[in-house]
């Protein structure tokens, strides 16, 4: 059962980040409407994709990441999406 709830955590997670990556490129708007281009866009994709991942930096039984754990979660997440 454990294996099975740490396989569907991770299907889950992956599968938010994989979303997350399309919704950012989408969101990547100026406030004048149009769409941000060069450093902006790579600003604010960077800081979405990082903001996405933060939310989903938990343990496997529900309880937020702290320290290094967290860090190297974020890296590895940001890294794949």
């Amino acid at each position: 059962m454990k294996r099975l709830s740490a396989a569907a955590l991770l299907l889950a997670l992956s599968a938010g980040v994989a979303f997350a990556q399309g919704n950012c490129e989408s969101r990547a708007m100026s406030k004048n409407g149009k769409a941000l281009a060069g450093a902006a866009k790579t600003s604010f994709i960077k800081k979405c994709k990082a903001d996405a991942c933060a939310g989903n930096a938990v343990s496997h039984d529900g309880k937020p990441l702290y320290g290094a754990a967290k860090n190297s979660f974020m890296k590895k997440c940001a890294k794949d999406a």
